[in-house]
């Protein structure tokens, strides 16, 4: 049983997980993510820069290196996978990798520190990783699919894009099953990118909350289970960023 003025686990859990929203219905704002995605975002892509401009050909420094060593592993799985002709999926790639990555690293800080923090300065609620906001992943994964539509219509052209929609993998005879297996493969395509960012994300913030719930014995599980989460962190960066090279490679590629 809480003790009296003291949230329960329920309302403390719900403190955790309500966004700092503006707005009603379809136009609700989610400012908490906006603001933490697009500072996360400014901050990394601002840092590459300055690191990039302040490179050097002798013994890199720890940032350049880190870089370096990040964009040459990028680079190394868009030429295994993507074998068409563009010069903007390799940045994509990078962007992804490292803004996920970053904004599921935030899970990493205690829970209970940052909230504070934003008490302090007047906010009831805020929700500080931005990947755990289906908003957000939906918004990301429909980005990639505009793009994938892209380089259909690039590579293929509208007709070429057509004939594939109308006649793979059963034949022009069978053309309504095609349309119909496209319009599920299609649509499958963002909406399992999103959720498996949302779900995993969200699954590991709930994880940290109910360990805070233990009050002191919650130091036997949290570091373990932080160990742990920065591979799932990592690992979840990874595949959002291979399943959009793959998504590109796949639209550039003809059936004949």
């Amino acid at each position: 049983m809480a003790t009296e003025g003291a949230p329960s686990s329920s309302e403390y859990i719900s403190h955790h997980l309500t966004n700092w929203t503006v707005g009603h219905g379809f136009w609700t704002w989610h400012i908490d993510t906006l603001l933490i995605s697009g500072a996360v975002g400014l901050l990394a892509f601002v840092g590459m820069a300055l690191v990039a401009r302040r490179a050097t050909s002798g013994v890199p420094p720890f940032w350049q290196n880190m870089f370096e060593y990040v964009t040459s592993i990028v680079d190394s799985q868009v030429r295994d996978t993507f074998h068409g002709e563009s010069q903007l999926i390799t940045p994509l790639a990078i962007t992804i990798f490292v803004w996920v990555f970053l904004m599921n690293a935030i899970d990493l800080v205690p829970v209970d520190f940052l909230p504070q923090m934003s008490g302090m300065a007047g906010a009831e609620h805020f929700k500080f990783v931005p990947t755990t906001d289906p908003n957000l992943t939906f918004g990301m994964s429909l980005t990639v699919f505009v793009l994938m539509m892209f380089y259909n219509f690039r590579f293929k052209g509208v007709g070429g894009w057509l004939h594939e929609v109308f006649t793979v993998p059963f034949g022009p005879y069978l053309f309504p099953l095609n349309v119909l297996f496209r319009l599920i493969e299609d649509l499958a395509k963002p909406i399992s990118l999103a959720l498996r960012l949302f779900g995993n994300m969200y699954a590991g913030e709930m994880v940290f909350i109910l360990i805070s719930l233990l009050g002191v014995f919650q130091g036997f599980l949290a570091l373990p289970w932080a160990l742990f989460h920065i591979l799932i962190i990592t690992l979840q960066a990874f595949v959002f960023m291979m399943l959009t090279i793959v998504y590109m490679a796949m639209a550039t590629e003809t059936h004949g």
